[in-house]
């Protein structure tokens, strides 16, 4: 190995990597507790999920180190071609994508699958930091905006078009990254203010919540009557806002739930509700296989049964390979998208929490990262990377206690399975490669 070389390993955070190797091993732990059976003749069964994710390891790690000794300014000058190889994977996935679990996002190479909706997150993070580091680019024009916007959202689409609507909803992470790279207050206000109008809908009677935006409308012409008198604008501008609102709830909604959503959709964000489906949604929406899996009850069963697994666990938890819910396969799924039920059970409150700080402590550190670097394309990278961390860490966390409808997103390094694992990691190893080089000027 060359001087250069050993140079370039020295000076890697070694905090991040440290991190990045503790929530690996949780993971295979977690994994091993839900996959082996005390009747198994050796822990050493290549087929076992726990084999196949530690050779999922050695590959990530294979990679990473390649990527370590990679130039950093490859990533920079050919993130809009590995952008543009991307949407073309995911655009292939379309017409000959596989099915898996009802998710048509899969490519076959071999004997082996992966999803090119994983390693594209990889390639519009490159993107959108290469966009975003441009001399040219000024993200104070609306153009430049867009176009950053466009390079999250596209591939977003056409992932839902292979109906994973989970994946594509963590493409909407990037716009923490527009924010802070100068996006205005409005846009996430204008978010935020959508998610509320959409939940109050779902949980208000509509004429009770159009008379309640009317109350406010009129509150607020109240309260600027003399700003009213100084520029009419303000009160056309009221009454747009009260518009929006309406249309948004009254109509807005109810298409979407009706014309849009699929039955199981509908199913898994009224349960997260604990409201019953309203009947004008299961008969516009519901398929005959979506109303007989709610006549058994088993759209929320999934929730159910990891809050029953993770409530069991108590304090301390019930030990490693001592949970019952693990053991006997109660939660489906339990080593992918509801690995979080495995630490629960077995290692308690406690083990949760420690898990949790874990992640904050990497996010964190991601940030600190992202604020030394010298380069507009690695801090606004390094965003990225903590940008896509967090939302699956929140929205798979929530999802598992019930604070989240249930969507398919992987709980980072955890949750077993190839493609998410070295997608994480190349992620994780090119900040790493990105951070050695701090002090030089990317573009």
């Amino acid at each position: 190995m060359s001087n250069e070389k050993k140079s370039i390993f020295s000076r890697v955070d070694a905090v991040t990597f440290l991190l990045y190797l503790l929530l690996v091993a949780i993971g295979l732990l977690a994994v091993f507790s839900v996959v082996h059976r005390s009747t198994d003749p050796t822990i050493f069964m290549m087929g076992k999920d726990y084999m196949k994710q530690f050779t999922f390891l050695g590959i990530s790690l294979f990679v990473g180190i390649i990527i370590l000794w990679t130039d950093s300014k490859f990533f920079s000058s050919f993130a809009f071609l590995f952008y543009t190889i991307g949407i073309a994977l995911l655009i292939i996935t379309i017409f000959a994508g596989q099915d898996v679990k009802g998710s048509h996002s899969w490519l076959g190479v071999g004997g082996a699958r992966f999803q090119p909706g994983e390693v594209c997150k990889i390639f519009t993070a490159l993107a959108l930091a290469k966009f975003l580091s441009l001399p040219e680019t000024d993200f104070r024009s609306l153009k430049h905006r867009l176009v950053g916007v466009a390079i999250a959202l596209v591939p977003a689409a056409i992932i839902i078009l292979q109906d994973e609507t989970g994946l594509a909803l963590v493409y909407f992470s990037f716009f923490l990254v527009m924010y802070r790279e100068g996006l205005p207050n409005i846009v996430l206000i204008v978010g935020f203010s959508g998610v509320a109008l959409t939940l109050a809908s779902l949980l208000v009677d509509r004429l009770v919540l159009f008379f309640i935006l009317t109350g406010l409308g009129v509150l607020g012409g109240i309260l600027l009557r003399n700003a009213i008198k100084r520029n009419v604008v303000i009160l056309f501008l009221i009454i747009g806002v009260w518009g929006v609102g309406v249309g948004f709830s009254q109509f807005l909604v109810p298409f979407t739930f009706k014309h849009v959503l699929k039955g199981y959709q509908i199913d898994r964000i009224y349960s997260m509700l604990g409201r019953d489906v309203p009947e004008d949604y299961i008969s516009a929406s519901y398929s005959d296989e979506d109303i007989k899996k709610k006549k058994e009850n088993a759209s929320d069963y999934n929730v159910t049964q990891s809050k029953i697994a993770i409530g069991s666990g108590g304090l301390w938890g019930k030990g490693f390979l001592n949970g019952t819910s693990t053991k006997n396969d109660f939660v489906p799924e339990q080593n992918t998208d509801f690995i979080f039920c495995a630490v629960g059970e077995q290692f308690g409150f406690v083990g949760s929490a420690v898990l949790v700080l874990v992640y904050v402590f990497l996010i964190l550190r991601i940030l600190f990262l992202a604020e030394r670097q010298r380069s507009d394309f690695s801090r606004v990278y390094a965003y990225c990377v903590a940008s896509i961390l967090f939302f699956h860490f929140a929205i798979n966390i929530s999802m598992t206690i019930g604070l989240a409808p249930v969507i398919g997103i992987t709980l980072p390094l955890l949750s077993y399975g190839g493609s998410s694992l070295l997608s994480f990691s190349v992620l994780i190893f090119i900040l790493l490669r990105l951070d050695v080089d701090r002090q030089v000027m990317i573009r």
